[in-house]
């Protein structure tokens, strides 16, 4: 029953009629390939460009009123964050999710947050932090009521970064942010929810207060079911838009 909600939930928010992509004016304060990299980015990760779209550099440079030039560093961007792909004599291509990768993402992000927890359990979280994690719940309940998704995504975000800057080790958040970007398709439809936000906050609360009293075993245990739930929308997506996918990298049901 939960998979055909969650699979019933994906249908509604990708079949639903999107709207016409709105382009916010260039402030020429600031630098303009930054500016449309962060557009972009969004864009791609709400699925307003979804999986495969064509992107051309003059149309966008059209949208944004802007030379070609930034358009192409913001596109340089994209595909170091592999969000956008360039296919010869043909152009630039929103990236197509790949099973593995999505997967490979995953383990490396369990991987972290499993380690950071354990530290934090063996060390203690400190006041600051402690503070900081507290703040951010009160927040996610705020957003969940408002129903602001976007802002509940920010949060949940925020929540993990912080327990990773908390081991006081800076590459540890630096490594967890770029491992999320491969896994942040799928995480923006499944917190279109609103019981999967609930559930996700009660997770957060669980193991901040788990990490407070020290006990290391059930956090990782907690810390592992956490990270699962991308795998549930990852199977979710792959029955209902298969076309999201590299074709190697769909689920293949046995006969």
């Amino acid at each position: 029953m939960a998979q055909q909600t969650e699979v019933s939930l994906l249908e509604e928010t990708l079949e639903a009629k999107q709207p016409e992509l709105r382009f916010p004016e260039i402030n020429p304060a600031l630098p303009a390939g930054n500016q449309i990299f962060d557009v972009l980015q969004a864009m791609i990760l709400t699925m307003e460009l979804p999986p495969g779209q064509a992107i051309s550099e003059a149309d966008i440079a059209s949208k944004f009123g802007s030379s070609r030039t930034p358009v192409r560093e913001a596109l340089q961007k994209l595909r170091e964050a592999q969000l956008v792909t360039t296919q010869p004599s043909r152009g630039n291509f929103v990236t197509k999710l790949q099973r593995r990768k999505i997967l490979e993402a995953r383990f490396m992000r369990e991987a972290l947050e499993v380690a950071t927890v354990g530290h934090l359990c063996d060390t203690g979280l400190p006041d600051a932090f402690t503070a900081s994690l507290h703040d951010n719940l009160k927040r996610q309940k705020k957003a969940i009521k408002r129903r602001d998704n976007q802002e509940f995504r920010h949060l949940d975000d925020d929540f993990h970064l912080t327990l990773a800057r908390a081991t006081q080790f800076p590459r540890v958040a630096d490594v967890l942010k770029r491992e999320k970007i491969l896994l942040d398709r799928l995480r923006v439809l499944a917190l279109r929810s609103k019981s999967h936000q609930k559930s996700l906050l009660q997770d957060h609360q669980n193991l901040l207060t788990l990490i407070l009293d020290q006990n290391k075993e059930t956090a990782i245990e907690l810390t592992r079911r956490h990270m699962n739930t991308v795998l549930d929308t990852l199977s979710g997506l792959e029955q209902t838009h298969s076309h999201y996918f590299e074709p190697d990298a769909v689920i293949r049901t046995p006969s």
